[in-house]
């Protein structure tokens, strides 16, 4: 008996995975085979139509598409203009935007007018289009822009990372931000106020001192560890001085995460921004401070609990942070 091989392309073919067709795909395909279950049944194609709520063009270009390039026909195809506008510039012309450009870094504006001084008249349009081919073509690098004013810092820090997009807080002490305001009583007299926001429970933790410092933001650390009903497992801090050094070791020893917000975006240490306001409006603003940091540290004692206990939250439907606690995470609950 002789056997005979099939040909190669055979095989070839039978490797090959049947297409997998997009949503849109998909639904024009479901739509079809619903047309033609209602032709079967009799109906017209105006009445498929009214209930299918599609177009008997739509319907028929989908059925020669589909016939004529199977299932993948359904696709929607490329919508690029079949005619694209092509170059009308020569390359002397070309070469003269590019050494304006690389000699006084001027816009399409500017160097339209050198152009017509030296004799060539084109248009603002063309000379953008000029410019974007030569980006394009790597024959025009140009220097990323830099502030003159301001001296670059590289960001330094041994421990302190930005926030990965990953990260969400999700019950207390996943996220607390920590942030300071500048508190000026008296004339003569400044104290810095330290503020500790939970962004889940609106727990608040407040401390003031005399200075804005590594050493003091690291005591205030140990005073939010000492205040705070549940664990705290990463803080949210800005850029500044105070939240360097002593303060990135004391988290380090603790195992508390550092989270360090890009420069100029205190949108993002949103929930203690607001609460620096609600204890400048509803505290400094209405007692008389005594003249001494320790009798100042008595007082935000004071209203700290207050503020956790007994103050009403909007954010929390009403709710104290205590109460919250004890609704929500009982076991983190104070006691």
């Amino acid at each position: 008996m002789q056997l005979k091989a099939l040909p190669r392309t055979f095989y070839w073919a039978g490797r090959l995975q049947p297409p997998q067709l997009s949503p849109k795909a998909q639904e024009r395909l479901c739509l079809l085979r619903a047309w033609e279950a209602l032709r079967a049944k009799g109906l017209t194609g105006v009445e498929c139509s009214e209930v299918l709520q599609v177009p008997r063009a739509t319907i028929y270009r989908w059925r020669s598409r589909w016939k004529r390039t199977g299932p993948g026909g359904l696709e929607d195809g490329s919508r690029a203009p079949k005619r694209r506008r092509r170059a009308t510039w020569s390359g002397e012309l070309s070469q003269a935007v590019l050494e304006l450009r690389e000699q006084h870094g001027w816009g399409k504006d500017k160097i339209v007018i050198l152009l017509g001084r030296a004799g060539w008249h084109v248009s603002t349009s063309m000379v953008g289009r000029i410019l974007k081919k030569l980006r394009e073509s790597g024959k025009l690098v140009e220097a990323p822009l830099r502030d003159p004013w301001q001296r670059p810092r590289p960001f330094k820090r041994p421990y302190g990372i930005r926030k990965p997009k990953e990260y969400l807080a999700r019950k207390p002490g996943d996220i607390v931000q920590v942030d300071t305001a500048d508190i000026r009583p008296l004339p003569g007299w400044a104290f810095k106020h330290f503020t500790a926001c939970d962004v889940i429970s609106r727990w608040h933790v407040v401390e003031a001192h005399s200075r804005a410092t590594a050493p003091a933001a690291a005591a205030f650390l140990d005073t939010l560890i000492a205040r705070t009903p549940f664990p705290v497992r990463a803080v949210q801090v800005d850029g500044g001085s105070e939240f360097m050094a002593q303060f990135e070791e004391a988290c380090q020893e603790r195992g508390i995460q550092v989270f360090v917000l890009p420069p100029r975006s205190p949108k993002l240490n949103g929930h203690v921004e607001r609460a620096q306001r609600t204890h400048r409006e509803e505290f400094y603003q209405v007692v008389d401070l005594p003249d001494s940091i320790q009798e100042v540290n008595e007082m935000l004692t004071d209203w700290e609990r207050i503020h956790n206990t007994f103050r009403p939250h909007q954010a929390l439907a009403g709710l104290t942070p205590a109460e919250y606690l004890l609704k929500r995470h009982p076991e983190l609950a104070p006691t």
